[in-house]
């Protein structure tokens, strides 16, 4: 090309390219005032891809302008498509999160809405699968040889990947079949604790002390779980033996006592007292009683208040706990 036609090519370019980006600007603008007056966040992002989209279009009619090389005009175009496919995969990702959380504030129940939730990441993921693959399509890249990488490398990804994508079923387990839900407290494999989150591949539990406690997915669905929050009534069985040298009276006024003692302490009831049997020199005494709508840091607080109530009922009573 002669020296002299460069800057003449360059004019309509720079008109194609200034024009069309301005008048993706303006139709941008548009779209985005008409949007916000529908009150409709879908539309406003689609409103808001019109002007990327705009220029992108405008610059590949501009560059088409150019007398240049075939080699330049098809990296040119390779970016082109490569830069609009981002814009428009960032969209479709953003429409798609934008829909799965309207639906997720729509959803009644909290367990759906969390698995609702958890399927953005993946989708987000599938999106962007798709729009390379279509990319490459596009510019002529034989998928054959790929699809046959991707179909051996699946094996092998498919053994790496085996305890993640079991501990997520076993997250979609929990979520689905709900044997417990974040805020309550479990029991399981010993450990009491509080469920803080359930995540896709573990969940985390904090225990009475304090600790933070991660434990798999797997786990929990393959051990026995005790839900503490659905006990109407946690029943709590204390035996301790008393001397057999007690006074008879002072243990006939025992069950009586034991009763007005649980009375004073709010969310405790009690089921029986009885002296169960004579070992040796001591009289096994057995205490039962319930405790009601309360948590297990509850329990142990109520636990306490009882077994010092008791203590001090068997000093006032003159009965001796008997040793071992």
């Amino acid at each position: 090309m002669a020296p002299t036609a460069l800057p003449t090519a360059l004019l309509p370019a720079l008109g194609w390219l200034l024009g069309g980006g301005l008048a993706a600007l303006l139709l941008g603008r548009l779209c985005r005032r008409l949007a916000g007056r529908r009150h409709s966040p879908s539309a406003q992002l689609l409103a808001e891809a019109i002007a990327p989209v705009g220029w992108l279009i405008s610059a590949a009619l501009a560059w088409r302008t150019l007398p240049l090389a075939l080699g330049a005009d098809q990296l040119f175009m390779a970016l082109a498509k490569l830069v609009t496919l981002v814009v428009l995969v960032r969209l479709a990702n953003r429409l798609c999160t934008r829909a799965l959380g309207s639906w997720m504030e729509r959803c009644p129940d909290e367990a759906v809405a969390s698995l609702i939730g958890s399927l953005a990441p993946l989708l987000r993921a599938l999106i962007w699968c798709l729009g390379g693959v279509l990319y490459l399509q596009n510019v002529g890249v034989e998928m054959a040889a790929i699809w046959a990488l991707l179909s051996a490398g699946g094996i092998g990804a498919g053994l790496a990947l085996k305890q993640p994508v079991q501990e997520f079923f076993n997250y979609l387990t929990i979520l689905l079949d709900r044997p417990f839900q974040t805020g309550q407290w479990i029991q399981v494999n010993g450990i009491t604790a509080r469920v803080e989150r359930v995540g896709v591949r573990s969940t985390r539990l904090r225990n009475l002390s304090g600790e933070a406690i991660v434990m798999g997915n797997s786990l929990l669905t393959g051990a026995v779980v005790t839900n503490c929050d659905e006990f109407d009534q946690r029943r709590v069985v204390q035996r301790f033996g008393v001397l057999a040298t007690a006074d008879p009276d002072a243990l006939e006024q025992l069950p009586q006592r034991a009763q007005q003692l649980l009375d004073a302490v709010p969310g405790a009831r009690l089921e029986r007292c009885h002296l169960l049997e004579l070992q040796g020199n001591a009289l096994t005494v057995e205490l039962v009683y319930g405790l009601e709508g309360l948590d297990p840091a509850q329990h142990r607080a109520v636990q306490q208040r009882v077994t010092l109530g008791l203590t001090r009922l068997l000093q006032e009573l003159g009965l001796t706990l008997a040793s071992g």
